[in-house]
């Protein structure tokens, strides 16, 4: 007797970036939103690298950064009640091409049996630095990162 294979979902994404100074195209990403309507799932992950960011930029503003980053994220949670926008909508929006310091990538699409595990791959694929991922899945295991 066979197993039913899993359904596997498709999903887009974008990477969430920080453009410091816009004029001068230097950026750093900081998280991923995704996006997949056939699982009702729109999330978006971040985590700010205080330091990596002041050299960038020491004069960024990283208490407003990381608000309008929870808000973003506030935004995705409320998006499946949210009756007057689907989910397609509101990644749409959040993907949207703007000049500011918060900046997405053009967004990709992927396939996943597992969406609800697919943000924190992202981050380690595209945010976290090699040191810090080890750390992230040791934590995420119940492991002691030290």
């Amino acid at each position: 007797m066979n197993a039913s294979p899993k359904l596997r979902l498709r999903y887009d994404y974008a990477i969430v970036r920080v453009v410091p100074r816009v004029e001068r195209g230097e950026f750093m990403n900081v998280g991923a939103v995704v996006c997949c309507p056939q699982a009702k799932f729109l999330a978006l992950e971040y985590e700010c690298d205080r330091e990596r960011l002041r050299a960038l930029d020491p004069a960024l503003d990283l208490e407003t950064l990381e608000a309008a980053l929870a808000g973003l994220r506030l935004q995705c949670a409320k998006n499946g009640r949210d009756p007057t926008r689907s989910l397609r909508q509101s990644f749409d929006f959040l993907v949207a091409t703007r000049s500011a310091v918060l900046q997405v990538s053009p967004a990709h699409s992927g396939l996943t049996e597992d969406i609800e595990r697919v943000p924190q791959q992202l981050m380690d694929r595209f945010v976290r630095l090699p040191s810090s991922r080890q750390q992230c899945r040791q934590l995420r295991s119940g492991q002691d990162p030290a």
